[in-house]
This record gives structure tokens, C-alpha cells and sequence, in this order.
């Protein structure tokens, strides 16, 4: 009886601690918008600043989302990029053929912003199915192969929009026999004459999404079962779960999030080119997710925000601000792997936890007086 009690009496802390940190969580985001607000409204921010906070947040969600699959599931994907680029380019069609057809601006951008999801959540499902059956380095490599692949057909597509509805060519633009209407991609030239419907505020509440998603997913019990097969596959499999199906939910869900992610950034911007989203943004997304903590989603929230600004605050040292950059990283990766440096960050967090010694022993003896 006193450890059905004690049981229980532990259960609403764990879930306190949970919600706590969830909390937190969102505070870092609602706060990061409110003083970036502030800072704007009081003419502090600078135009090159304010320029990034829509690549801000559309790299927060990719980290976020990229977290899901290399933190939370314990796989390595590299070609993350590739989910992006299917949501930019997909989103900015929707866009244009959906508000042709509603004259509604802003309600086209959401509509595209879910188609995007869809399209690249798709995207994700086709790749997952032989990707999903692989491990390790062979992943790696098939994922890297995979987002150059998506590269590579979005270099050779054209798409234009006239009133006959869209026209799709992997030759050339005179091949889509279009009557007038409007080019939106143009091979390697990429899509242009993009109308900017993404703001800062509509990235937080992006942001928002995506770590609420994140959260939800993790906490549930297919997160559980997520994290089992990332931390024992064997014994996993041993109890009947369905390893392949565990992790296709974590790469479809991620690929999802990052083509909404893809066309909140194509959408801030009045071109985009498909070279843009090649491997070396790929690997910017895993360094996000590394220096953040793996399966840390406010610590890749935080270490995507700060490192996607740093580069441009340092500009005025043109010079020498990629010497720095690295550093930078390399010392951050040093800090955060140092047993010393974590052992000491662990004592000064237990200093400042609440004891909770006396509400276990009361929990103790109301159960003992139960029995």
C-alpha cells in the first residue's frame, strides 16, 4: 500500500516537471519575439537583424524538426534540405495557383503552408520506405543521396500557371506550351517574382507549431516507443514493436515540419534558387542540432537563433567573422561535451532544485497509516 501511495505521489511531480519544462520551453519563445518586438519598436534593431529573423525561425523549425529525427529517434539524416526545398517550391506554387482562385492572400499562405506539409510529408513517406530499413552510416549516405537528388530534379523543373492551370516540363520552359500566363519555376534560376507574405510573427507562431507538435509527439506513447527503439532495438523488437513503423513516423513527421518550415522561408523572400538547399544546409541544421543538445529541443531552438544571427553581427569584422564562427563552434562543442564542465553544471543545478526528501517521507507515512 505505502508504494502504491508513494507511486503516486512521485507521478503528478514527474508530470509537474514535464510541464515545467515544456513551459520553459515556450517562455524562450515568447520571450525572444517580445524583445525582438521591443527592440524594433524602439528603433534599437538594426535593418540587416531584422532582415534575418524570418530565416530565424524557419531554421529553428528545421532544427527542431531534425532534432525529432536525430536526437529523438537516434538517426542520422543528412539530407534534410532536400524537405525544405520540396516545401518552398510546392508551397509557392499552391500559393499562386490557390490565391488566383480565391483572391485571399493571407488565407492562400496558410493553405500553402499546409499544402507544403503535406507535399514534402509525402516526399518523406516514399523516401522512408527503403531509407527507413537501413541504419547507421548507411542512412547517412542514402538521406545525403536523396536530398541531392531532390536538388537535382528541382534544377531540371519548370512550372508555369495560366488560365488552363498549371503546366510541369523537365526540358525546358517552351516545352510547357503555355498560352501567356506567368512562369513560376525556371529551372536553376528558380522561382521568382514571390509575393512576401512571411513576417516574424507569423514565424513564431510557426516556431510554436512545430515545438508543440515536437513536445506531443515525444511525451506520447508513440514517442516512448520512438525513444525504445533508439535506446535498445533489440529489446524493442523483443516486445512486439514495430521498429520500421516507429521510425517512419518520426521521418514523416520531421520532413513534414520542415517543408512548412521551407515555404514560411521561400515565402520571405522575392527569389529562390534550388542551390540554396544543398548539403552544406543540411549540415548547418545538424550543427544547430548538435550544439543544442541532442533530443534537446529548446537547446536547438536557442543554438539555431543564435548561431543563424552571429555571422551577420559580426559582419563588421568581414575579415575575420568565419575565423570567428568557427572558433565559436569549436569551443561550444568542446564546453558541451567536457565531463568537468558538466559535472559543475549539474551541482549548480541540484543547489537551486526544490528538496523533496520531506514530501516523500509524508507520502511514506500516509501510506504506512493507510495500511
Amino acid at each position: 500500500m505505502a508504494d502504491k501511495n508513494t507511486t503516486a505521489a512521485a507521478a503528478p511531480r514527474r508530470m509537474s516537471k514535464r510541464l515545467q519544462s515544456n513551459l520553459i520551453t515556450y517562455a524562450v519563445v515568447i520571450g525572444f519575439f517580445a524583445l525582438m518586438t521591443v527592440l524594433e519598436v524602439t528603433g534599437i534593431l538594426t535593418n540587416s537583424l531584422a532582415g534575418q529573423l524570418v530565416p530565424i525561425c524557419a531554421y529553428v523549425c528545421m532544427a527542431v524538426s531534425l532534432n525529432l529525427v536525430v536526437g529523438i529517434s537516434g538517426e542520422l539524416s543528412l539530407g534534410h534540405a532536400g524537405f525544405m526545398s520540396v516545401g518552398a517550391f510546392s508551397g509557392f506554387v499552391a500559393f499562386s495557383l490557390v490565391n488566383g482562385l480565391i483572391n485571399n492572400a493571407l488565407l492562400a499562405y496558410v493553405l500553402a503552408l499546409v499544402i507544403a506539409a503535406v507535399i514534402a510529408g509525402v516526399a518523406g513517406f516514399v523516401i522512408g520506405i527503403p531509407v527507413m530499413r537501413l541504419r547507421g552510416d548507411y542512412l547517412a549516405i542514402v538521406t545525403l543521396a536523396f536530398g541531392e537528388i531532390i536538388k537535382n530534379i528541382l534544377n531540371n523543373l519548370y512550372v508555369g500557371l495560366d488560365a488552363s492551370g498549371l503546366h510541369f516540363s523537365l526540358r525546358d520552359a517552351k516545352a510547357l506550351g503555355m498560352q501567356g500566363g506567368t512562369l513560376l519555376i525556371n529551372g536553376p534560376q528558380g522561382a521568382t517574382g514571390i509575393t512576401k507574405m512571411s513576417t516574424f510573427a507569423i514565424g513564431i507562431v510557426l516556431v510554436l507549431v512545430t515545438v508543440t507538435v515536437v513536445l506531443n509527439l515525444v511525451n506520447s506513447r508513440t514517442g516512448r516507443a520512438i525513444m525504445s527503439v533508439r535506446d535498445n532495438r533489440i529489446a524493442a523488437e523483443s516486445v512486439g514493436i514495430n521498429v520500421t513503423k516507429y521510425r517512419m513516423i518520426a521521418f514523416v513527421v520531421a520532413a513534414a515540419l520542415a517543408g512548412a518550415a521551407g515555404c514560411f522561408y521561400a515565402m520571405g523572400y522575392s527569389s529562390i534558387v534550388p542551390k540554396k538547399f544543398d548539403f552544406n544546409t543540411s549540415i548547418l541544421v545538424l550543427v544547430f542540432v548538435v550544439l543544442g543538445g541532442m533530443g534537446n529541443v529548446r537547446g536547438s531552438i536557442i543554438s539555431a537563433a543564435v548561431l543563424t544571427v552571429l555571422p551577420e553581427m559580426l559582419r563588421a569584422i568581414s575579415d575575420w567573422r568565419m575565423l570567428i564562427y568557427a572558433v565559436v563552434l569549436i569551443l561550444v562543442m568542446i564546453v558541451s561535451n567536457n565531463p568537468t564542465l558538466r559535472q559543475l553544471a549539474g551541482g549548480l543545478k541540484s543547489k537551486f532544485k526544490r528538496p523533496v526528501k520531506s514530501q516523500d517521507a509524508a507520502a511514506e507515512k500516509g501510506g504506512e497509516a493507510d495500511a
